[in-house]
Formats: C-alpha cells, sequence, structure tokens
C-alpha cells in the first residue's frame, strides 16, 4: 500500500523535496515508514531515526499502524475556540498588525491585553547561533500547525478560564532584522485575571509542540534550528511546560 510522506526543515534540504509516496507492507507501522525512508534515503538514516513523527496531523509513537493513503510527516524536535470569546490563529507571510490583533480579541468586557511579540535579531550572543543574522526563514507543517496552536489555546483556557480573547500567529517565509516573527496576545477584564502569565505559557508551549522550524542565514552560512522537545513514548504530547 502506499502513504504519503512530508517532510520539514532539515530533512526536506537532505531528501531534496518535501513530498513524496513510499511503498509499505499492509498493517506497517510508524516504524516500518521510517525503514522504509532509509532504505529510499540512506545518508538521512541519522535525521530520520531521531525525527519526530506525525500521523494524520498528531504526533504518532513508533509502534501506531498506518492504513493506505495516510499522511505522515517528519520532522526535527519543534524550536500549537472555546465559548464566545474570540480566538484567532494564523500562519501568516504579511507583517503583523499589533493594533488589528488587539482589536480582534477585545470586548466590551475588556479591561487589559498583554502581547508578547517576537523580532529577528541581528546579532546573538550564545552558543550556537551565528553572532550575526542576515535573515531567517520560516516554515510550519501548516496544518498541523493550525491544529497545535488551537491546543496551546484550550490550554491557556483551562489554566486561565478568566482570560477572554487568544491570539497566536506566527509568521512564514523569508524575515529580515527588525521584522516580527511571531505574536502572542491574551485578553482579560483585569490585569490580575491571568493575561501576563497566559501570553507566556503561550510563547513558551508554541515553541514546543507547533511545528515551525527558522532557518538562520547569514555570512558565514545557514541553518535549521533544531528544539529539544519530543512526544512521549506513546505519540503524546500532553505534558504541558
Amino acid at each position: 500500500m502506499q502513504v504519503n510522506i512530508l517532510l520539514f526543515a532539515t530533512l526536506k534540504d537532505r531528501a531534496g523535496t518535501s513530498r513524496l509516496t513510499l511503498d509499505v507492507d499492509e498493517g506497517a507501522t510508524i516504524n516500518d515508514v521510517r525503514r522504509a525512508l532509509v532504505e529510499r534515503f540512506p545518508h538521512m538514516d541519522v535525521n530520520v531515526e531521531y525525527a519526530i513523527a506525525s500521523l494524520n496531523r498528531d504526533f504518532a509513537a513508533d509502534t501506531d499502524t498506518v492504513n493506505a493513503g495516510d499522511e505522515v510527516a517528519f520532522f526535527p524536535p519543534v524550536s500549537g475556540g472555546a465559548g464566545d470569546w474570540p480566538l484567532l490563529l494564523a500562519l501568516p507571510t504579511e507583517p503583523i498588525d499589533h493594533d488589528a490583533i488587539i482589536d480582534a480579541i477585545t470586548t466590551p468586557q475588556t479591561g487589559a491585553v498583554a502581547l508578547f511579540s517576537g523580532m529577528v535579531r541581528g546579532h546573538t550572543a550564545r552558543e550556537g547561533h551565528p553572532p550575526q543574522t542576515d535573515y531567517l526563514l520560516y516554515e510550519a507543517y501548516e496544518a498541523m500547525a493550525l491544529d497545535k496552536m488551537g491546543q496551546v489555546a484550550a490550554e491557556i483556557r483551562q489554566r486561565w478560564p478568566l482570560v477572554q480573547g487568544i491570539a497566536i500567529m506566527q509568521r512564514l517565509g523569508r524575515l529580515t532584522v527588525g521584522q516580527n516573527t511571531v505574536l502572542i496576545a491574551c485578553s482579560a477584564a483585569h490585569r490580575d485575571d491571568g493575561c501576563f502569565e497566559a501570553a507566556r505559557y503561550g510563547i513558551d508551549r508554541l515553541k514546543q509542540i507547533v511545528p515551525v522550524w527558522k532557518k538562520e542565514v547569514s555570512a558565514a552560512g545557514d541553518a535549521w534550528v533544531e528544539g529539544d522537545y519530543r512526544p512521549d513514548a506513546n505519540g503524546g504530547d500532553t505534558d504541558a511546560i
């Protein structure tokens, strides 16, 4: 039977393609798909071995069974509506209008909005990163990224039930120094209703489970930035920070 394979970040670069189909036996598992992928691309054996797998847009364990036509994605570790409250999840390629986002998650009951906005840093004093960055390239497993962003929003609402509106946005494509890359905003009736804590949780959780990667490009070369979070042995990702 045939399964559809999606590759991201380092794996995509090494395979020279982001999409392909693989023939596997009936009853094959995710681990069998890994082996078939290594047979196709032997030079990627280490990358494939340590890659996170998803099955039909959710994290998968190596023992999970695949069926004909399933969508299986492999990617390196990632560097995510309730009631009547506004919820905005997006993967834009254009600059994020902060005022428009605040307006979108503000209601007549809102008295406070906490907003975090990440930017492209030109100079970095951190081991493993080039000291100077010319630009960043962001890519995502878009359908799964939106699903996981929804999960982050649901976790926020569970932890901080007084939070009203939530916006989670991650830009994709080429971004130059000084441009905004990501935005988390949470509104509430009062500033002590959890909006500060929720926004901080949102950006940390997004960087943990939402499949988005960035490539740092500088005069010295380029490299994908990979995280260290991995789902548990059963493919779960519910152990929130």
